[in-house]
């Protein structure tokens, strides 16, 4: 039996590299060795006891590889030892009622991943050695991107998935509360959709990388009311689309009165204390806002995410503050929960 290192959460706050079984690909199945982890707010949250999993737990899900071994019945054609790719790794069953409608992202078996990656422990798996996955999760990168680079397919994945949902078009007044590094990405993408960005940010340097990746508008809700100087930018409208990127509820309740009539409204991160939010029904009645959640993304969005990440449209390289080697995975959590950095990448 071959092994392989995994970096394994054992308690609140404690991770530690084991040695597991390396997975063998079998028909219908490809081995990738994983070469680079972006450490996500989630996992970060699993380290400091906000989300509770069972452990042990393998964190993991914002990953870049190369294909090591093929399985039987691959299409040899379409993927090649050697090739980059990103990893989809949310299960998408096929059979049940969201697959089934077209809402891959709600998949009833979202959450027992750790089941068909055939790992020791449960967890989405992505701060392992290797994984085998059914070619269905790969989608490919180009070869000359940084495998740091390919690890935020998934981050701008979510973000895809949430201007989708948003509906944003060209011309359109997009308010983004929170520049950290969903923020910033949602600001990337909404550039790109046409829009004019107005960010909110109490942070004096996030408040200038958010400029300096294409921001229009800075708001810092600390001086002004975000509220007043967002009617004041759209001749006492309100906003066309407001995109939620905090986990603070107090801010959420904000983000649904900075929406003008016909607004589109956007909670996209999960809340952290989950607290009730007053919101007007009658307002929602005579505005005709659109209030709704963004969660994960669907195979569409991965796909539109790797291309845009191989064609260079998309560059987050600002957005990773350093890449931290695997032995040293403890480290790169603390650094991945200091609020003073981006994403930490760990290199495996």
């Amino acid at each position: 039996m071959e092994v392989m290192k995994a970096a394994v959460f054992t308690d609140v706050g404690k991770i530690e590299i084991k040695e597991i079984e390396k997975p063998v690909p079998q028909k219908g199945e490809v081995l990738v060795r994983i070469k680079a982890c972006a450490l996500c707010t989630w996992e970060q949250r699993i380290f400091k006891g906000v989300s509770r999993v069972p452990f042990p737990y393998i964190g993991g899900h914002e990953i870049s590889g190369v294909i090591e071994e093929i399985g039987e019945n691959v299409d040899e054609q379409r993927w090649k030892v050697g090739q980059k790719v990103a990893i989809r790794i949310l299960r998408s069953c096929g059979e049940c009622h969201y697959c089934r409608t077209g809402a891959n992202n709600l998949c009833e078996m979202i959450g027992k991943e750790g089941e068909e990656l055939r790992l020791p422990y449960p967890g989405l798996g992505g701060l392992s050695e290797y994984l085998v996955v059914p070619p269905t999760k790969l989608f490919k990168l180009a070869n000359d991107i940084p495998f740091e680079i390919g690890a935020l397919s998934e981050p701008l994945a979510c973000v895809i998935h949430s201007v989708e949902r948003a509906n944003i078009e060209l011309g359109d007044d997009v308010v983004i509360i929170g520049a950290g590094v969903m923020g910033l990405l949602h600001v990337m993408i909404a550039k790109i959709r046409g829009a004019r960005v107005i960010v909110s940010e109490i942070n004096a340097e996030r408040q200038k990388l958010a400029k300096q990746l294409g921001a229009d508008e800075i708001i810092n809700p600390l001086e002004k009311d975000p509220v007043e100087e967002v009617k004041k930018l759209t001749e006492g409208r309100g906003a066309d689309v407001v995109i939620n990127t905090t986990p603070v509820s107090k801010v959420a309740e904000t983000t649904v009165q900075i929406a003008g009539k016909r607004g589109r409204v956007i909670f996209y991160s999960s809340q952290h204390p989950d607290y009730p939010i007053q919101i007007s029904p009658d307002w929602i009645h005579r505005s005709e806002i659109v209030i709704t959640g963004s969660v994960s993304p669907d195979i569409t969005d991965f796909y539109r995410a790797t291309k845009l990440l191989s064609s260079k449209i998309v560059n987050p390289q600002l957005l990773i503050s350093e890449i931290v080697p695997f032995e040293k995975i403890e480290e790169a959590f603390r650094k991945a929960t200091d609020p003073q950095n981006y994403r930490i990448v760990v290199q495996l």
